[in-house]
Parts: structure tokens; sequence; C-alpha cells
């Protein structure tokens, strides 16, 4: 497979061959596979705390039997585990405890903290990443992703020439080679509806991703940068994202698939 190379101001050079490993086909399956397990693998667990609402004195239900201590023999009231908050010598003030309806209880049906873990073995693993990467050269995945493309795109390749590149240089190579579209940059709104007040104020587009060398500093606003040992499918998955990379950032991705 072949892609265009572009030089440091947006202009086309040349074209230039792709290492095999981008020649792979595009499998939807493996692919979603890889990332739902990933994904699973990184997610932060969270749960109550195992004792939560069930710290009280209040350890059962309280007795209805005759003549038995602290019993509830003929007064009318339920069997609710209770804990004492004063007593006159047989009287007692209870408050319902431990139970999910009572205040200071425990959490009914709360999220559980160990769950299976999704599993997918090596060899699935590269062959999504691949097949991933050679989504991003292919025409009918990327416009299957964004709707909004009036023609045809494919992901590109710069020279390894951008370590001294000023930040605007960079976004400006980028908007000239995908001819200033505002899909290329990252977007941020502010969000319609309750979700403001829910911790997610704002959305944004994915933008761009930009793949480089681990020797090669680069730096910028509005686009994803990430180097070649770091890259995951997390990064590329739904298939057919545009992406660019660098002559550097693909022999790195040859040398440690071969």
């Amino acid at each position: 497979m072949k892609a265009q190379l572009y030089d440091i101001k947006g202009t086309k050079k040349s074209d230039i061959s792709l290492p095999s490993l981008f020649d792979e086909k595009a499998r939807e399956d493996i692919t979603f596979k890889a990332f739902q397990a990933i994904k699973f693998m990184m997610m932060q667990p969270y749960s109550h705390a195992p004792e939560a609402g069930k710290r009280h004195s209040a350890s059962g239900t309280i007795s209805h039997r005759r003549h038995e201590w602290k019993g509830h023999y003929g007064k009318g009231i339920a069997r609710v585990p209770r804990k004492a908050m004063w007593r006159r010598g047989t009287q007692f003030m209870w408050i319902g405890a431990e139970v999910t309806m009572a205040r200071g209880g425990r959490r009914a049906h709360g999220p559980v903290l160990i769950k299976r873990p999704k599993k997918i073995n090596k060899t699935e693993l590269i062959l999504a990443l691949h097949s991933a990467l050679g989504a991003t050269f292919n025409e009918s995945l990327i416009a299957k992703r964004y709707s909004s493309l009036e023609t045809s795109m494919k992901s590109v390749v710069v020279e390894s020439k951008l370590d001294n590149l000023k930040s605007k240089d960079l976004l400006a190579m980028i908007q000239k080679i995908f001819s200033g579209y505002n899909f290329a940059l990252k977007e941020k709104q502010i969000r319609a509806g309750k979700g403001k007040t829910r911790n997610r104020r704002y959305k944004s587009n994915q933008g761009i991703l930009f793949v480089k060398a681990n020797d090669e500093k680069i730096k910028a606003k509005g686009i994803d940068i990430i180097s070649a040992k770091d890259l995951s499918i997390v990064d590329v998955y739904p298939l057919g994202r545009l992406t660019i990379y660098t002559e550097k950032a693909l022999n790195e991705l040859e040398a440690m698939n071969k």
C-alpha cells in the first residue's frame, strides 16, 4: 500500500510505500473485541465500601415473642432492624437501620467491584491493531466515519523535520493538507441540557490523530499527538480515523511489529 508524503509546508512531495502491517484487511469484529477488552482493563474500578450502611448495632430483626427483652410483642410495629437511640427502663426509642429503606442504610444494587474480565489473546490483539492501522488509509471506512466529507480522503505521511516547527505552523500545515476542514482540529462546546450539572459540561469532537516517533518533540493544541510505541486500538477506533504519520513513526511501527 502507498500513501502521499507531504513536506512541513503541507505541499505534496511524493508517494511513499507503507509497511506491510498496513495491508491487513479491516476486521470490524476483531477490532471491536479488542477495543472492549482494552477499555475494560483501562477502566477505574468503583463500588461502595463493603461495610457501608452496616456499621450499626442493629444486626437483626426485632423479635415479636412474648416476655423477650427489647421485643416488639403487642406494640404493632414492623420487624425492621432498629438501633436504640435512648431507653427508659423497658421503653426504647428506636430508629430503623441497616436496610435499604432506612436512613443511612446499605445501598440497594450498587456497582459490583469485582467483574468478570474481558479477555483477548495476543494474536487477536495484534491482528486488531494492524487492521485498525490499515483502516486509516481505507477511503470507504473514512467516508463512513466522517459523514461531513464532500471528497474522498486518506491518512497521510509527513517528513520528519518537525522538531523545531512552531505550533501555529504545524496547525497551518494540517489545515492545508486537509483543505481547511474543521474536523481536523478539536472543537469544544458547552453541552445543552442537564449534562452541564452532571460533570459533563463540555463536549468535543475527537480531532485528527498525529503519530510521531519516540524521539520527536512535537506539541500542539487541538490535535491528539501520540508516540508510535504508545499507539493503541483505542486511539484509532472506530475504524477509519484520519491520521498523520511521520516517516520515523512508520519505521518504528514496522520495527515493533516484525
